[in-house]
């Protein structure tokens, strides 16, 4: 396990002495990852303040991809007690020492600009826990089949019900919280926008008793299965919690489930107290981690809930079938010579192993994380993370370094920890795919595409790759995307190529890959929203749309585009001229790219020469692309694409169809195409496509050459991390310095004053669009949840 980075505050980092302020930024912070890989976290006071100012209790949100952006999401005067994520990651549920709970979520899928979507308060109530209504959706790698090619036949559905279910049987959207007087609350998010919320809240035993511990995981059938403990007596509980939806109202039920005493403090020995409950994965529970500390240090067990038998005395005469009761088991403990302050354990389980394979992370009171297998609690290594700060840190807060709080992220391939002053570790774990083994190419293939089925964001996994590998990771995913069926191939090919980008932006020599893999995706994506436009004019030929019958038209070899079109029927093509006019951008950059592909036709024996000639897909699809073209030419010209050209009487379109023709015609172009694309630039300008502009972010080749961990600070983005790739710019093209909207393919000027910003990639786009026609909407909702690489939106200003 190594120490990936430390982020650090303002008032530490200078490397000041103790002052008087330095007790208002301490408490509990707590921390949790979504399924994208931003870490919400909460702090005393607010990151900038450093006189301690702003006591109170606020929340933060950042990727973990770029850490120093931190985007405050909410203040409250109260102690936040509970943070937690729903499955999707879209909503963040925040609740307080004294009964208030708020749902916030993204406006606009902005990462730094929040909004409240969902409020509700139990009056005088400590909020101790709170878990996301179970939305029924899950995915898990087949343990027999895991090495199968196939998509379907490695990763299934597991079958498992919602917590609540609305009309039609719908998973309903809620949560449901726990309090420290024993009552548990559920609250149902309305479908309709400006509905009202509805609440319900029951006592969890016969009579209300002090909680001071708990957690909660999702049983099969849709039940919540609730474990606590009142933390002073070495007992944890537990109970089955049913929520109902019916006649607009919620029911909440609780049955007492078998509960037990912990192993190590049945004798005669000292007494313990407990201080953490976790169970193995959250939607397994029947196995349940429980910590206690004693004078000695830290105890942690393991136990198991299981099935047995009741057995009578002889004199009585057996029944025909055993009656069967539930109980929990012991199975295993493991001690550590300091307090334990906190527990975690991962968040699901990816296999379908039963008992599934986990983690069970514990940190001690001198900081020193534990890593542990969850089968016998078997050591795996430990890491101290008072150790993390640099030797010229003052010693007081190397020696003072307190985690509270700690998370695993969704593949659980790194850690997430916060102290109590609100600062960040993150720590690279091994791989539980496959215990005792390695980052491996069979592993990490097996996890990215995990990913790629699942949705799940692979930036964890990313960072945990030698790059050595990532080549042999790549062609792996390759390989077995092409053996996929056709359809499934479809479904998952903007993902795939989404997937491979990330895997090519990891090292210095992938850079011409990341532009390839980045223009075939967007080609495909133009592709789509040009071809949903047009509409077959016979109603009987539904089966075989326009593009279709233009493709089969294409594989007939015609390089004349002008012949081309008298073989098509008119109708089919004709679109409003109003919405041509606006797609105008997609249409200059298609040509923009035709052109590039050609112009670097003769550069195709260089290390770094771009891929995209050889894909005959993409080149014939650029060559349908360019029949659509010069057929909405004719119905407006002001959308053609326009071109500085050595003659006015040269047909660039046509040019470019005659060019793209010959090459699929052939394996490799011949002497007369390679001649006739080294004469392009003299005829055409070419523009330059994808200007690379800096990156700034964790998962980048300035990554492998850092020395660990790496000392970060809020607010402030890192030097030594920042990557400029190569323009590699083709002779005689026009090369620019403005940054570039990477959807809509505009300047966007040199220094734009207010842009979104992806956290992955870097990529720029506009915060605010002019033109609204019906394709534009529709195209700016295609990349309005995510970038095109799949990373979160923040704003970003230059000031």
């Amino acid at each position: 396990m190594d120490v990936l980075y430390t982020l650090r505050r303002k008032h530490i980092a200078s490397n000041k002495s103790i002052n008087d302020y330095d007790c208002l930024h301490e408490g509990t912070s707590l921390c949790c990852i979504s399924v994208k890989n931003i870490v919400a976290f909460t702090t005393r006071t607010e990151l900038e303040d450093t006189l301690g100012k702003t006591y109170g209790s606020h929340v933060y949100v950042s990727d973990l991809n770029t850490p120093w952006h931190s985007h405050r999401v909410t203040s409250k005067s109260g102690t936040v007690l509970a943070l937690e994520w729903d499955a999707p990651g879209e909503r963040l549920l925040i609740a307080t020492d004294g009964g208030d709970i708020s749902i916030w979520t993204p406006r606009e899928h902005v990462l730094n600009i929040w909004t409240c979507i969902g409020h509700s308060s139990f009056h005088g109530e400590a909020i101790i826990g709170a878990a996301f209504f179970h939305n029924g959706r899950k995915i898990s790698i087949i343990a027999e089949k895991r090495d199968s090619v196939v998509y379907s036949e490695k990763m299934s559905h597991v079958k498992f019900s919602p917590s609540v279910r609305g009309f039609g049987g719908g998973a309903g959207e809620g949560c449901i919280v726990m309090t420290g007087t024993g009552m548990v609350g559920g609250i149902l998010l309305p479908k309709e926008a400006g509905a009202k919320i509805i609440t319900a809240a029951e006592s969890l035993a016969a009579t209300r008793v002090t909680l001071s511990i708990v957690d909660i995981s999702y049983g099969k059938n849709g039940q919540f299965v609730v474990a606590v403990s009142n933390g002073d007596v070495c007992r944890v509980q537990c109970y089955r919690v049913s929520v109902k939806y019916a006649d607009d109202r919620l029911h909440i039920s609780s049955q007492a489930l078998p509960s037990f005493f912990l192993q190590s403090f049945k004798s005669n020995g000292p007494g313990g107290k407990v201080t953490g409950l976790k169970f193995v994965t959250r939607e397994d529970a029947d196995s349940l981690v429980v910590c206690a500390n004693t004078v000695h240090g830290g105890v942690v067990e393991v136990w198991q809930l299981t099935e047995r038998p009741v057995s009578l005395h002889r004199v009585f005469q057996p029944p025909p079938d055993p009656f069967k009761t539930v109980a929990w088991q012991f199975e295993c403990s493991y001690s550590t010579n300091s307090p334990i302050t906190c527990v975690t354990t991962c968040k699901q389980a990816l296999t379908t192993y039963a008992p599934p394979p986990s983690y069970v992370m514990i940190v001690t009171n001198d900081a020193t994380l534990h890593c542990l297998y969850r089968d016998s609690l078997k050591l795996v290594g430990t890491r101290s993370i008072a150790s993390a700060w640099q030797e010229d840190t003052i010693k007081h807060q190397r020696l003072s370094t307190k985690i509270t709080h700690m998370d695993l992220t969704w593949l659980g391939c790194a850690l997430a920890l916060v102290d109590s002053h609100g600062q960040l570790y993150v720590v690279k774990v091994p791989p539980i795919l496959e215990p005792g083994v390695g980052m491996t190419v069979n592993v990490a293939s097996g996890l990215l595409e995990y990913c790629l089925v699942t949705g799940t964001d692979s930036w964890d996994v990313l960072v945990s790759i030698q790059l050595s590998i990532v080549d042999a990771i790549t062609d792996r995913i390759t390989d077995n995307f092409n053996r996929q069926p056709l359809s499934v191939q479809q479904f998952y090919y903007a993902g795939h190529l989404a997937l491979r980008t990330s895997l090519a932006r990891l090292t210095q020599n992938g850079q011409t890959k990341v532009a390839d893999l980045t223009s075939l995706l967007m080609l495909h994506s133009v592709s789509t929203a040009f071809t949903s436009l047009l509409r077959p004019s016979d109603l009987s030929s539904h089966d075989k749309g326009p593009a279709e019958s233009l493709a089969a038209l294409l594989s007939d070899n015609l390089t004349d585009i002008d012949k081309v079109l008298l073989h098509l029927e008119g109708k089919e093509f004709t679109v409003e001229p109003s919405t041509l006019q606006s797609l105008q951008q997609l249409i200059q950059w298609t040509a923009d790219l035709a052109l590039n592909i050609l112009a670097r036709l003769p550069e195709q024996y260089k290390s770094t020469s771009s891929e995209l000639g050889r894909d005959i897909k993409a080149v014939n699809t650029l060559r349908q692309l360019l029949v659509i073209i010069r057929v909405w030419g004719l119905l407006r010209t002001t959308c053609l694409p326009m071109f500085v050209r050595s003659a006015e009487n040269l047909d660039v379109l046509a040019l470019l169809f005659k060019l793209l023709s010959k090459l699929v015609q052939t394996h490799e172009p011949d002497d007369t195409l390679i001649d006739d694309c080294c004469l392009l630039p003299s005829q055409v300008m070419i523009p330059q496509m994808n200007p690379s502009t800096p990156i700034v972010c964790i998962a980048s080749p300035s990554f492998a050459y850092q020395s660990f961990p790496m000392q970060l600070e809020y607010g402030v983005e890192p030097e030594f991390l920042v990557f400029e790739p190569d323009q590699n710019i083709l002779e005689g093209c026009l090369a620019t310095d403005q940054n570039v909207d990477t959807l809509r393919h505009i300047y966007l000027g040199k220094q734009p004053y207010l842009v979104k910003q992806c956290c992955r990639c870097g990529g720029k786009a506009q915060v605010q669009v002019s033109t609204r026609t019906a394709p534009i909407r529709a195209w700016d909702q295609r990349w309005l949840r995510s970038c095109r690489c799949g990373g979160t939106w923040r704003i970003h200003k230059n000031c």
